[in-house]
């Protein structure tokens, strides 16, 4: 039904329907599954996203100890009324934060689009939800658009940082995110994609660097930047901004510049924060020196 991000903006205004609905009815078609089994497999995924979201909250420590903790710290800082940034984009970055730590720590959650990248999408979206307060329904169309725009992505660049640095995960997962929220807050179809361009286009040429060749370190606090990215996108788009440069093209130059980025960089934990002196100390206690 829609190759790129234009033929979904051209589908959405030509129905007159909203992009979650055009992701609708592309699964009907591919799966051959009905409205409802495709809208109860999404709904298991948010309550996927919705557990590892508590359970993070609560505090949880990976095995190696390199990451755990830090999102019921966020919590405490937001519950203190100090923050600067606002509490909503505080809240999706608490709640990306505790999303990354249960993966680190080997706990269940949904890929979106990949583990690495997990926290960022239910992170914005249950911020968001207490401010906008929408329907269970409503919440589950979230994840629709967000999987369309990640789809497109998908078959046009690559969500692998092994293939295209941390801009292909966490940099489309913020773009999902943005594009998503947008639509759930009353955006147009292509105010959606305005926001998709101006999330990724602030994250292209982002690495993948992972100390000692794990999920978390830097991962982790890099969705908690996607969240927050995915927030001033959005807003950025509501406002009626849009970027100079279309949504297809962002998700181009993405697919061009990780194809450029020299493997070391591609999550070989051989470049970057991976290879700084902390970095491989860091490795070396948890491997043993090889």
């Amino acid at each position: 039904m829609f190759r790129n991000v234009a033929e979904l903006v051209a589908l959405a205004e030509e129905k007159g329907v909203k992009i979650a609905e055009v992701m609708i009815e592309q699964e009907m078609r591919v799966t051959k599954r009905s409205r409802e089994e495709i809208f109860v497999g999404m709904e298991k995924n948010l309550k996927t996203m919705e557990d590892a979201v508590e359970r993070g909250l609560k505090g949880v420590k990976s095995v190696t100890g390199l990451t755990g903790g830090d999102a019921v710290l966020m919590k405490k800082y937001i519950d203190s009324g100090k923050g600067l940034s606002g509490h909503t984009i505080l809240d999706a970055v608490s709640k990306a934060v505790a999303t990354n730590e249960v993966n680190a720590a080997m706990g269940t959650i949904c890929a979106t689009p990949t583990a690495g990248s997990a926290g960022t999408v239910p992170g914005v979206l249950f911020a968001v939800k207490d401010k906008l307060n929408p329907t269970r329904e409503e919440m589950i169309q979230f994840l629709f658009t967000a999987g369309a725009f990640g789809l497109v992505v998908a078959n046009n660049a690559s969500i692998s940082g092994a293939a295209g640095g941390c801009q292909a995960e966490v940099g489309s997962a913020s773009a999902m995110a943005a594009a998503a929220t947008v639509e759930m807050a009353g955006g147009t179809p292509q105010q959606a994609a305005e926001a998709m361009a101006i999330a990724l286009k602030n994250m292209l040429g982002l690495v993948c660097d992972p100390v000692a060749g794990l999920v978390e370190v830097p991962c982790v606090k890099r969705n908690a930047a996607g969240a927050s990215n995915a927030m001033i996108a959005a807003d950025m788009a509501l406002a009626g901004i849009w970027s100079r440069i279309p949504c297809d093209e962002v998700i181009d130059a993405m697919f061009r510049i990780g194809q450029t980025m020299p493997s070391a960089l591609r999550e070989t934990a051989e470049g970057g924060l991976a290879a700084t002196p902390t970095g491989k100390r860091l490795e070396a206690e948890i491997f043993g020196d090889k």
